[in-house]
């Protein structure tokens, strides 16, 4: 119809939904988010971290306390650690040679003794008629001998005056024969039967410890007993047995024929405890292991060392004369190896690569890299960089002297780098 809108529904279709209207805050509020974001990383960046020209010049944090020790030169001794065993110079295990009871333990669990000293007895009574008894025949057979011989003589008298033939004649030489045979086996019968009354009696063969007793006196012990009755240590002098890399022998060897090489037993804390002699190094390498035994004595006078006992072992096998050295605490490792933080006129410090050499408990053999009298930091560099800026504490114990603590001769002092010096420092730092 004229009169109807265009838009009329048309019978038979359905209406259009009506349209949502989208909203742009969330979107607004991710970009507000993600500029503030920006702006925050830039001022942290930018502004309100110092810049490395700031630190380099102390204006962006405090100078840093640190103990810092001078390069000095010094003779050190080449020394090869080692893990070894404390052994017996001798160790015998006293059984018994010959069968019966064991009447008496004549020392004590732990005693000292000699060598010859009777340690146990066992019943002799049998070994004893034995010997009685191997006598006894000797005597027999001496007698039968001494008759023997006044026949022959008298053989041989009646052989001149045809009254005995030449065949008795030699019969009765040979009965003497027989007899003189005879008493030289009942002699020997006598040595073994002397021997084995012996050996009821058992004696120390060295000089040395006793340990403890393995059997009682009562018991019947016998020479096939796998267990003996104790055991005796000599422990002055004692062995030390270590081994070493096979690359090290060509090393040892060379030292041994300049001299005798001094061995050392060290405790937990570094200090010695023994010196000893290098005895010799075995006669082969071990080919499971491509290690070398050594043995070393040791006087051990005060009897500290103990058979068994495993005990850190150093060897001195040379010496490096006027090397120029610095603590250990005082080498750091990076990327591009070792290096050390060395302090600048400037109260500044300096990262120096370093080429060292040897390398001890406490000190670093320095061949490149540093001179006589410069002096590393020993304690602190964990926040150091290049160019930051530091004041040097004095030695615990000692009045603040020259600049990085050190003594008057450049030693390095004892005890630093293992602990910082906190608190304020006593003297100002000089200005950059």
């Amino acid at each position: 119809m004229p009169g109807d809108s265009p838009m009329s529904e048309t019978p038979g279709m359905a209406a259009p939904p009506p349209r949502r209207k989208r909203r742009a805050w969330p979107w607004l509020l991710l970009i507000l988010l993600a500029a503030g974001g920006a702006g925050g990383w830039y001022y942290w960046t930018r502004l309100a971290q110092p810049t490395a020209e700031t630190a380099r010049r102390g204006q962006g944090r405090p100078p840093i306390p640190v103990a810092a020790v001078a390069a000095a030169p010094r003779d050190i001794p080449i020394r090869l650690a080692a893990l070894g065993t404390v052994q017996a110079l001798n160790a015998v295990t006293l059984r018994a040679q010959v069968d019966g009871v064991l009447l008496e333990v004549a020392v004590t669990e732990g005693q000292e003794v000699r060598a010859g000293t009777v340690v146990a007895r066992i019943d002799p009574r049998t070994y004893a008629a034995a010997l009685a008894q191997a006598e006894a025949k000797r005597a027999q057979d001496q007698a039968l001998l001494a008759n023997a011989r006044i026949d022959l003589q008298r053989y041989a008298e009646l052989s001149r005056s045809a009254g005995a033939s030449r065949q008795q004649l030699d019969t009765q030489r040979a009965l003497v024969q027989q007899y003189e045979a005879q008493i030289q086996a009942d002699e020997a019968a006598i040595s073994s039967a002397r021997t084995q009354l012996d050996f009821t009696t058992i004696r120390s063969p060295v000089d040395g410890r006793v340990g403890l007793r393995q059997v009682d006196p009562g018991n019947v012990v016998r020479s096939s007993d796998s267990t003996g009755i104790m055991v005796v240590n000599q422990m002055r002098p004692i062995t030390v047995a270590f081994t070493l890399p096979q690359q090290q022998l060509r090393q040892v060897l060379s030292a041994m024929q300049r001299g005798p090489v001094a061995v050392q037993v060290v405790g937990r804390d570094g200090a010695t405890q023994a010196e000893g002699t290098l005895l010799t190094p075995d006669n082969q390498v071990d080919t499971t292991t491509g290690t070398v035994r050594f043995k070393a004595t040791f006087p051990n006078d005060d009897g500290l060392l103990w058979p068994g006992a495993f005990v850190n072992v150093r060897l001195s096998v040379g010496l490096l004369r006027q090397v120029l050295t610095i603590p250990v605490e005082a080498v750091q490792r990076g990327p591009q190896g070792a290096f050390a933080f060395v302090l600048q006129p400037d109260s500044t410090v300096q990262q120096r690569p370093l080429t060292l050499g040897l390398l001890t408990e406490r000190l670093a053999v320095v061949e490149d890299g540093l001179q006589a009298g410069e002096q590393v930091i020993t304690s602190g560099a964990l926040r150091l960089d290049a160019g930051t800026r530091v004041i040097v504490s004095p030695p615990a114990g000692q009045n603040p002297g020259p600049r990085g603590g050190a003594a008057p001769d450049g030693a390095p002092q004892p005890g630093q780098g293992r602990r910082e010096r906190r608190g304020a420092p006593s003297a100002p730092a000089p200005s950059p």
